[in-house]
């Protein structure tokens, strides 16, 4: 619904999306009345020790930050119009509140701050995969994505990383960039419930530098694992730059990069400041840990308050407004909270990382069981009654293996068309060359199977 006022349309919102605002207005300032005296209490009753004036300062960044956050994301959930683009912009919104409440309660309470904190720093992982998916859902949308990549040159790998064999452009280079930032999104859950475990067995000691300790390894295998994850990232960009100019990704990509890096190397940095002083327990923290977990959920109270200016203007709600959409409230909010996607997507990419493992890997009794067929006599293959089964296989096999590696820049290179249908090709997925270029994949189908 609109109305108009001169030439200008002004827009109307009914039913929820009209009072949503004020009620989040009314319900926030009732938790301020009542959060901020209980703050000023504890601080006047604990004679403002380091630890308890460290809460207070937390606490105020924290109440300025989340009317950002939230003003943004109800917009989006008033504007729910492109649920494609829009539900993994939600979660990287998210990430703003989650840190800040988080690094607040972790520096509240320091005895649970490493079960807090690893919980947070799960989302971040969270965060770098939605970012991807914002960007192939607005691709996908917009441009057939495979066949446009396969149209360009090749991108070679950049620093650190120029000594790797490139990656094909088309469906492999796809691939790559989505498994690159998948493997933190798994890897990061597991180092965190080794973390768990090996704190509850006291071999964690998070911030200490010694080779006896799971923190040091874990913190090796995290970084790499996230570095390799925003590389692919990079990488994706440099591949399809220019049809992301449209949705501005440069200012999106350096907020998620900041946020989830610099918070990363300025915990590093400050566990090793707090290694080289003196502590004293009348600061409020009984350990040089609990100082350093501290300090550095300070910090990050006092980043997500820029960092949520930030967003609400990266990840704006402007361009996606439309007052004609009638979707019911409920509905937004099911879509924002749905992860059937997340599911859909790492079991997709665990199913390929399958298919591409050796035959041998996965058979290894076939495989020997044919290794000394082969150092014996023929009667093996004679006697073998699924011979002519496994011929047909292995035939099939070495056909899709050719056209796996036909020429992605050969143009008339029918085998780099047909490995486009299926998905793994590098050449443009259509092509009207007039000619015999289009596979039909239903002949395909049928002589498969």
């Amino acid at each position: 619904m609109e109305t108009t006022r001169g030439d200008e349309p002004e827009p109307v919102l009914r039913g929820w999306r009209f009072w949503i605002r004020p009620v989040v207005i009314v319900l926030y300032s009732a938790v301020l009345l009542i959060g901020l005296p209980l703050l000023t209490i504890d601080l006047v009753r604990n004679k403002a020790k380091p630890h308890t004036l460290m809460c207070f300062v937390a606490g105020i960044f924290l109440v300025l930050t989340i009317p950002i956050s939230l003003w943004t994301m109800i917009h989006h959930l008033i504007y729910f119009t492109q649920p494609e683009l829009q539900k993994p912009i939600m979660r990287i919104l998210w990430m703003v509140p989650i840190y800040a409440i988080d690094s607040w309660f972790a520096i509240k309470f320091p005895s649970v701050a490493i079960y807090l904190d690893t919980v947070r720093e799960c989302y971040e992982a969270y965060v770098i995969y939605n970012f991807m998916a914002y960007i192939f859902n607005y691709l996908t949308q917009e441009y057939e994505l495979a066949g446009t990549l396969g149209s360009k040159p090749q991108v070679r790998h950049l620093f650190p990383f120029w000594c790797l064999p490139a990656w094909p452009m088309g469906g492999i280079f796809i691939q790559r960039c989505q498994q690159g930032v998948l493997q933190y999104t798994l890897i990061r859950p597991v180092t965190t419930l080794i973390a768990f475990t090996c704190e509850l067995g006291g071999v964690y000691h998070e911030g200490e530098f010694n080779i006896r300790y799971a923190w040091l390894w874990i913190m090796i295998i995290n970084n790499l694992s996230q570095i390799w994850a925003l590389y692919c990232l990079m990488m994706f960009y440099v591949a399809a730059k220019e049809e992301l100019k449209p949705i501005k990704p440069v200012g999106k990509f350096i907020c998620v990069k900041l946020v989830v890096f610099a918070s990363f190397w300025q915990g590093v940095v400050i566990a090793v400041i707090v290694a080289l002083i003196n502590i004293d327990v009348k600061w409020g923290w009984d350990t040089k840990e609990q100082l350093a977990n501290g300090l550095q959920d300070l910090l990050i109270c006092f980043e997500m308050f820029f960092a949520s200016i930030a967003h609400h203007f990266t990840f704006s709600y402007k361009p996606y407004v439309n007052v004609h959409h009638n979707v019911p409230w409920y509905r937004s909010i099911k879509n924002m909270f749905d992860v059937s996607d997340v599911r859909s997507d790492v079991t997709d990419q665990v199913m390929r990382v399958g298919d591409s493992v050796p035959w041998r890997l996965k058979n290894p009794k076939q495989f020997f069981k044919k290794k000394l067929c082969s150092k014996s006599s023929d009667s093996c293959e004679s006697n073998n009654p699924n011979n002519s089964s496994s011929s047909t296989t292995s035939k099939q096999v070495n056909e899709r293996s050719n056209l796996l590696q036909s020429s992605p820049y050969t143009s008339d290179d029918d085998g780099a068309d047909m490995a486009n249908v299926l998905g793994y090709g590098c050449g443009p997925y259509n092509r009207d060359d007039g000619g015999g270029g289009h596979v039909d994949t239903d002949t395909l189908t049928s002589d498969h199977d």
